[in-house]
């Protein structure tokens, strides 16, 4: 939801490619990240965490308002700058839980969504507010974006999950491909989705708590929905045990509503109609 710096953010052509240096640079580090080989295990951690480092410095451009060519400060809202900010938490959760597991067969792929999100958020980058509706909605935004992140590494532990599942019953591999127990896996998986639920819980109170007047629109519907699979994937959990493919159906059908509810509706508005969503 929050950052992203565009080409047309700055009046000066000089200034504007200044600024446009860490989006560069990110981009640059996460494709040497996704290329480079397995053996050089050093020069990947060092390109991946370059990327990383550079693409915090774009958001953090954005978030003080230096790229919105005045001298305003505020956040850029879009659908590209939204998965711009849960691409890069994903990746931070992998880097930091990548130093003490292996966690193979997800680096390539999580490099190459890393620079394609740079890409879109750098081509599309969203609509510049100087003003909040509310004192609160900066929380309920960091709420929002921190609660899409959680649920982005739940995703990606569910995916792991499924593949060292698969793996084992096809008896190709005798450990799974992440290098941790199928049952640790499965913990690490339903711990994101706890806390991605409660961050989910806080940020919807406290947009029905500001929002003047409430909206049934198709962003409050799609994120009710998501929290209604999410809660009732937590109950399933405990009450039934559902563990599996079972359990991951639950977790990819609560994220793509999550995706439709925000990325979703801000896309139809900005690429398809062209016109700014309500606020």
């Amino acid at each position: 939801m929050i950052l992203s710096f565009g080409p047309d953010a700055a009046p000066s052509s000089a200034i504007a490619w200044a600024l446009a240096m860490p989006t560069l640079a990110a981009l640059a580090g996460y494709l040497f990240a996704a290329f480079l080989g397995e053996t050089r295990e050093a020069a990947l951690r060092g390109a991946l965490l370059a990327g990383w480092l550079s693409h915090a410095l774009a958001i953090v451009i954005d978030i003080t308002g230096v790229g919105a060519g005045s001298g305003e400060t505020g956040a850029r809202f879009g659908f590209a700058p939204a998965l711009s900010v849960t691409m890069w938490l994903v990746l931070a959760v992998y880097a930091v839980e990548s130093r003490f597991v292996p966690l193979t067969g997800v680096r390539r792929t999580l490099a190459l969504l890393g620079g394609a999100v740079v890409v879109l958020a750098w081509l599309f980058p969203g609509e510049f507010r100087p003003n909040a509706v509310s004192r609160w909605a900066p929380l309920h935004w960091v709420l929002g974006i921190a609660s899409y992140g959680l649920f982005g590494a739940a995703v990606l532990h569910g995916a792991m999950l499924n593949r060292a599942e698969l793996q084992m019953r096809q008896r190709a591999a005798t450990a799974p491909p992440s290098g941790m127990p199928l049952l640790r896996l499965e913990r690490l998986t339903f711990r994101f989705v706890g806390a991605g639920f409660v961050m989910l819980s806080a940020a919807l109170l406290l947009g029905a708590w500001f929002a003047n007047p409430w909206r049934w629109d198709h962003k409050t519907v799609l994120s009710m929905l998501g929290w209604v699979i999410f809660a009732a994937l937590l109950a399933g959990r405990r009450a039934f045990g559902w563990r599996g493919p079972q359990a991951t159906r639950w977790l990819y059908g609560g994220a793509a509503l999550l995706l439709l509810a925000y990325v979703g509706s801000r896309f139809v508005f900005e690429i398809l109609l062209q016109r700014a969503p309500p606020t």
